[in-house]
């Protein structure tokens, strides 16, 4: 329910939209190019012309070009304009896919079958579109082959070759050796 000025007896408009076209009485152009629900030029007209030709067709005058000279307005229903353009973009949202990533931890001298079963979790990882981080954590003695932990992400980068690419090559940070690699 519109706001009531006491002081003249009429509604106050609503406060102009700040994101979207100008709508209405907000449309601050002596004359306008309309076009009506259709898609039909009604040709260049007065903005008051334009306005009352809304309200006779139960409508709202938007401004779709304001850098036209002079500016285009066009016919159309607003609410469901909005409610369009809102379900449109949350379409657009809902097909965004953010890649993720997630982190394989091994140790140099891991076991066979613990070793397949961190390379069949990566596989489905790549499968998925998200990027993997393989963290090779050395313990105690375990700094001085360095060459193993090397060794180990070699396999691991020939083994997923066809479906994934190095993006970081294996580096050593303190007492651990990450590489980072990304689906193809």
């Amino acid at each position: 329910m519109p706001y009531i000025n006491t002081s003249r007896g009429r509604p106050l408009p609503a406060p102009p939209p700040s994101d979207g076209p100008r709508v209405n009485e907000f449309i601050n152009s002596r004359e306008v190019l309309v076009i009506d629900g259709e898609g039909e030029k009604r040709g260049i007209m007065p903005i008051r012309e334009a306005l009352q030709l809304a309200e006779e067709s139960g409508l709202d005058l938007v401004e779709v070009s304001p850098q036209a000279q002079p500016p285009v307005c066009k016919l159309m229903d607003f609410g469901k304009y909005k409610y369009q353009a809102q379900k449109k973009a949350n379409e657009a949202r809902k097909k965004q896919k953010t890649i993720e990533v997630k982190e394989i931890k091994m140790r140099p001298n891991i076991d066979t079958h613990d070793y397949d079963v961190k390379m069949r979790s990566m596989l489905r990882f790549f499968e998925e579109g998200d990027k993997v981080k393989v963290t090779l954590r050395f313990r105690g003695r375990e700094m001085a082959h360095q060459e193993l932990g090397m060794q180990l992400l070699d396999k691991v980068q020939k083994q997923v070759d066809t479906i994934a690419k190095v993006e970081q090559y294996p580096k050593l940070e303190g007492r651990q050796m990450i590489m980072v690699m990304a689906p193809r």
